[in-house]
This record gives C-alpha cells, sequence and structure tokens, in this order.
C-alpha cells in the first residue's frame, strides 16, 4: 500500500490520532475521525475497520486506566459488564461479515439524532447525579443486558458507542457524568479488543499503522481524561453536545445523501 508509507500520511495519522483520542476518552466518537483518515490514504473499508480496533484499543485502554487512577471506575463492579459486552463484541464481529449492513447505515443517524435530542432536552443527562444505591450496586441484569447489547452493536458497526455508554449508563445506573465516561471507556476497550481479535484472525489488520495511530491516541486520551476530570462538566458538555451532534450529521449524509 504505497500511500500509506508517504511521509505526509504518517504525519496526518499521527494528528489526527491525539485529536481522536481526545475526543474518544471524554465523549466517544474518535472514529468518525480515523477512520475516515485510514480510507483516505486508501486502505480498503475492512482494513480500515480492523486497523482502527487496533488503535482504538490503545486510547481506551489509557482512558480506562486515567479514570481508574482517579477512582472513578471500580473493576469489581463491572466484572459481569466485561463478560457480556465482550461476548455481545464476539456475536457483532462475525455478524458483520454475514449479514447486510445497509439497513444499519441508515438506520444509524436517527439513533444518534434521538440520542442528542434526548441529550440537549434531558437536564439530568448532562448533570452530575448524587450518589444512588444502583452506582454502589448496580443490577446484575441491567449490567449483562446492558453489555450485550453495547457489545454487540460495537463488534457490529460502532459509531457512536462512546455516547450510547454513556447515556445509558447514566439512565440505567445513575452513574455520575465522569463515571459514565469511565465505564464507556473499560467497555469500548472490551469490545474493542474482542471485535480485533477478530479482525486479526481474518486478517484485515495493519499492525504498523495501527501501531502508529494506536499511540497518538494513547497520547490524546491521557490528556483527553485528565482535562474532563479536572475541567468537570462544564467542559464536558459542549463538547459531548457537539459531538453527538456531528455524529448524526456525519452519517446522515454518509448513508442519505
Amino acid at each position: 500500500m504505497e500511500l500509506v508509507t508517504h511521509s505526509g500520511n504518517w504525519l496526518l495519522l499521527s494528528i489526527v490520532g491525539v485529536i481522536a483520542g481526545f475526543i474518544d476518552a471524554v465523549v466517544g466518537g474518535g472514529g468518525l475521525l480515523s477512520i475516515p483518515a485510514l480510507l483516505t490514504i486508501g486502505m480498503p473499508p475492512h482494513m480500515a475497520l480492523g486497523t482502527n480496533k487496533l488503535a482504538a484499543s490503545f486510547g481506551s485502554s489509557m482512558a480506562a486506566y486515567t479514570y481508574y487512577r482517579q477512582q472513578l471506575l471500580q473493576p469489581g463492579l463491572w466484572r459481569s459488564s466485561f463478560a457480556a459486552t465482550t461476548t455481545g463484541a464476539l456475536c457483532g464481529s462475525i455478524l458483520v461479515y454475514l449479514v447486510d449492513t445497509s439497513w444499519l447505515e441508515k438506520l444509524l443517524p436517527v439513533l444518534i439524532m434521538v440520542i442528542a435530542l434526548y441529550s440537549l432536552l434531558s437536564r439530568k443527562i448532562l448533570e452530575e447525579s448524587p450518589t444512588s444505591d444502583n452506582e454502589k450496586y448496580p443490577k446484575r441484569s441491567r449490567k449483562i443486558l446492558q453489555g450485550l447489547i453495547l457489545g454487540g452493536y460495537d463488534g457490529f458497526a460502532g459509531p457512536g458507542i462512546g455516547a450510547i455508554w454513556i447515556v445509558s449508563s447514566k439512565a440505567l445506573h445513575k452513574l455520575s457524568f465522569l463515571k459514565s465516561c469511565a465505564l464507556s471507556r473499560a467497555m469500548t476497550f472490551a469490545s474493542n479488543t474482542t471485535a480485533l481479535t477478530v479482525f486479526l484472525l481474518l486478517g484485515k489488520v495493519d499492525i504498523a499503522i495501527g501501531l502508529l495511530l494506536g499511540l497518538s491516541m494513547m497520547l490524546g486520551s491521557f490528556v483527553g481524561a485528565h482535562s474532563a476530570i479536572r475541567f468537570g462538566l462544564p467542559f464536558i458538555r459542549p463538547l459531548f453536545i457537539t459531538v453527538v451532534i456531528a455524529m448524526a450529521l456525519h452519517l446522515t449524509w454518509s448513508a442519505w445523501l
């Protein structure tokens, strides 16, 4: 792939990786930058998806670890979520090769737009929540159902998965916004690595480019997670709304126009 080896493309991917990692660590949606960047340098679609999973695994791991260090994530509470998310991602990654995804491409903009409108109209979504029993003892059935559905979606497609995890975690478990961000990064790490395994087995990952993009995303994720923790909701709220609306517009343009 000659285009990929050009020095300008390496620089482009590095810059995009830092920005995508930053956005991903805070609100999710970095794939809207990284996947088009991979396609722009001439990478085939399935190879771009697999390579992006490798890069995203680096970014989500750094963000999850940063939130964990700040005591915003308790892994012991979310073991069943991790198992369910991994199972869902495995099924979704296999299913994407077996069915026609054209219907999903048209449904995604509607789903993301609903999330954007819900976030704008519901004050509770974009406000910090007081500690609740749900947060201390999240219901196992909800964790498993959420993990299976969202893990499957991320393995199958993935656009907007970070925002969906955040919104659904606040609604189902009454988590604070930052703790929802932390859970989102941990669970997308689980689904990313699971899907990556499938793509690797199918030979759809460019290791060198994935590592370059992944290291760049790690740097961006480190800065993004620390920024979210330091500046809180006044910083997260406008970025969340902007990214979700941008995702909806981008997906609408790609699928319908």
